[in-house]
């Protein structure tokens, strides 16, 4: 163990792990050096742009400003978290299905902040998407391609659980 280093374990992805992290390291840091997951990326460093996002405790964080060591005892989901059978779930798919990316830089934050919102807001309008994806920025400028996957992907969830609920 290196000088200030501390030993953490948390919940990733709905699984128990452990690092050793330095005091210096934020989020992205631990979810790409101990972890090997990119979909965190530090892109201003300011917490300004969303393209870093994790969820700590269910609660979105800018992984670029948040201290590694602070994620001892939490649960941390990122946008890797496996969609429930396995595959790509409908947040995913409706940005493909949309074209909802172009370099992808800024994608993994959209689509982790996408299946929040749904998940608190099964059916947002078209404000509601714009007012809770506004931390979240593109450089690329595919927002109309955003919204419109948001959308897709209420309409496939509302699908998916309208056939769960005829399998009862």
């Amino acid at each position: 163990m290196s000088v200030g280093s501390k030993t953490i374990r948390f919940t990733l992805n709905g699984e128990a792990v452990g690092a050793e992290v330095p005091p210096h390291w934020n989020l992205v840091e631990l979810l790409q050096n101990r972890f090997g997951l990119y979909g965190a990326r530090e892109s201003c460093g300011q917490g300004l742009c969303g393209c870093c996002t994790a969820l700590v405790d269910g609660r979105a964080v800018s992984g670029c400003l948040y201290l590694a060591a602070l994620a001892d005892g939490t649960r941390v989901e990122t946008v890797e978290q496996p969609a429930a059978g396995g595959g790509l779930d409908a947040v995913q798919k409706a940005f493909i299905e949309c074209g909802a990316f172009q370099c992808g830089f800024c994608t993994p934050g959209f689509v982790l902040m996408s299946r929040k919102l749904l998940d608190e807001n099964p059916d947002p309008t078209e404000d509601d998407i714009r007012h809770y994806l506004s931390g979240n920025l593109c450089r690329c400028a595919t927002y109309p391609e955003i919204i419109e996957a948001v959308k897709l992907a209420a309409r496939l969830r509302k699908k998916r659980d309208a056939t769960a609920d005829k399998r009862r």
